[in-house]
């Protein structure tokens, strides 16, 4: 009777399958959302400014490690290589020179081995071309990892100042650091690369402004066996001068930069 009754336009009542199989809701789809989201979180961690000035600390403090290890010092007293000779040895002199003050090597020793190992003119090209190269690895180095974390701690009066001097005015700034003595080499690098400097006012003051004081080293290294002779003395009175140039000058800009 049922049967019949459905094919003869009665109502039609589905069976137990079919109504679950009709009810059934499909299943969703599960996103990869959250593993998605986990990825982005870590990458934004591992390229935010404090993590990279992380890494830049890691890496200076890795530099400083190496260069007590290995005492490139000892160059003054044991020499070159043997190997390695002439143009060579200068290069590679001028690459490790950079990666030296890169870790806080002070220039005056590597000016004066630079003179000591190659002579007057090649000590000078090497030490220079290492002072470029150690100057632009440092302000690289500061400007990509460190200067997004360190700029909004320049809260102090010398900070601003010191900021505001060499975003202004960068090269000319930089060229009083480098020519006269007293800031230190590293100091100047990062403080630059922190700062609104550019790239080639910091080069090219670099380049410019280093030459006096880093020719005076270099021929005071390679005459440093003949401590009477005419290039000797001119070279340390080309050191001394410069220096108490700037200690006058930062004696009597000192209320200046105190007013600020």
């Amino acid at each position: 009777m049922l049967d019949a009754t459905n094919r003869s336009g009665g109502t039609a009542l589905a069976s137990p399958r079919a109504a679950a199989t009709e009810l059934a809701v499909p299943p969703a789809t599960v996103p990869s959302l959250p593993r998605a989201g986990f990825a982005v979180r870590c990458t934004r961690v591992l390229l935010s400014p404090y993590a990279r000035l992380s890494l830049l600390l890691v890496l200076l403090a890795g530099a400083a490690a190496g260069v007590l290890a290995f005492e490139p010092q000892r160059l003054l007293t044991h020499g070159w290589p043997p190997q390695l000779g002439g143009a060579a040895a200068a290069v590679v002199f001028a690459a490790a020179y950079g990666l030296c003050t890169v870790a806080f090597i002070p220039r005056p020793l590597l000016n004066l081995a630079a003179g000591a190992l190659f002579g007057s003119e090649l000590g000078v090209a090497a030490a220079l071309a290492g002072t470029v190269l150690g100057a632009g690895l440092a302000f690289g180095l500061g400007r990509v990892l460190g200067q997004e974390a360190l700029r909004p701690l320049l809260r102090g009066r010398w900070l601003k100042a010191a900021d505001g001097q060499l975003s202004r005015h960068g090269f000319r700034s930089m060229m009083v650091a480098r020519l006269f003595p007293g800031v230190p080499f590293w100091a100047a690098n990062y403080c630059a690369a922190v700062s609104r400097m550019g790239w080639l006012p910091f080069l090219l003051a670099t380049a410019l402004g280093s030459i006096p004081n880093t020719a005076a080293y270099a021929v005071a290294g390679a005459r440093a066996s003949a401590p009477t002779s005419p290039a000797f003395l001119i070279a340390m009175a080309c050191i001394a001068v410069p220096a108490l140039a700037g200690t006058v000058v930062a004696w009597r800009k000192r209320h200046q930069l105190r007013a600020r």
